[in-house]
């Protein structure tokens, strides 16, 4: 896997702002109030969270540029919820202006950094301002697939699901290895090295949407250990650190 620049994330930021911010001005008052992906969550709940992660991202960013630090989300996990209970039930026009918002000021503050500035450190997960980038990226990308409307995890790009896989090995269970095999790409080994090892075969966003806990759309999944067809491995909980938004997120 090719490591991703600053400048490749900024643009892939971009692009996936547009995106949601394009699905969003497709949407009717009805389709806000409807079932997402998510269970228990409507559209506007999951536009409610992409408004909030934007902004609690940005403030990441404005406070590191201070030298200084903050929690991801005023009050913590418990501040959250209650920001998205309270924004679910919003307007149409409401989710858009605050999700506008929310979008821009993020850009405006990765636009903002120079090559030190991606290297400061922020409270998000103990990591610094580029590892806020990568995660912003992955809430955009991965809850617009969410919303319901069409595009679906086979839309995800080449470097999007290689990111997921380098995140997601810490999906894999202690003591086991998962050989990653997309069809026509190099195999990625995640887990424990000299595990037990289980070898998934398909397309590259399959196995991408498995390991983020969204469904496969393409159908092409198979699992093998020494030499036998399995079923597909549990997998363990998203990764501690980043906010719950169902059982696999």
């Amino acid at each position: 896997m090719t490591p991703i620049t600053p400048e490749q994330l900024l643009d892939e930021l971009r692009r996936a702002a547009d995106v949601v911010a394009g699905i969003v001005a497709k949407l009717t008052e009805q389709d806000v109030e409807a079932p997402s992906e998510l269970p228990g969550w409507t559209r506007g709940h999951v536009l409610a969270h992409l408004t909030g992660i934007a902004n609690a991202m940005a403030r990441q960013l404005e406070y590191a540029a201070r030298g200084e630090n903050i929690e991801l989300y005023d009050g913590g996990v418990e501040g959250r919820t209650r920001a998205i209970e309270l924004a679910a039930g919003h307007s149409l026009a409401e989710h858009r202006a605050d999700l506008d918002s929310a979008l821009a000021r993020a850009l405006r503050a990765f636009d903002s950094l120079d090559g030190a500035g991606w290297k400061r450190p922020i409270t998000y997960r103990g990591g610094v301002v580029f590892d806020g980038g990568l995660a912003l990226w992955r809430e955009l990308v991965i809850h617009a697939t969410d919303l319901g409307t069409g595009r679906g995890p086979e839309t995800w790009s080449r470097p999007f699901c290689e990111q997921l896989f380098d995140f997601l090995a810490a999906r894999v269970p202690d003591g086991e290895r998962f050989v990653l095999q997309p069809l026509g790409l190099p195999a990625v080994a995640i887990g424990t090295p000299g595990g037990t090892s289980t070898v998934i075969n398909g397309m590259l966003t399959d196995i991408a949407a498995w390991l983020a806990g969204r469904t496969p759309t393409l159908g092409s999944l198979r699992a093998t250990a020494a030499a036998d067809g399995v079923d597909l491995p549990e997998l363990l909980p998203w990764p501690a650190g980043t906010p719950v938004t169902n059982v696999n997120k």
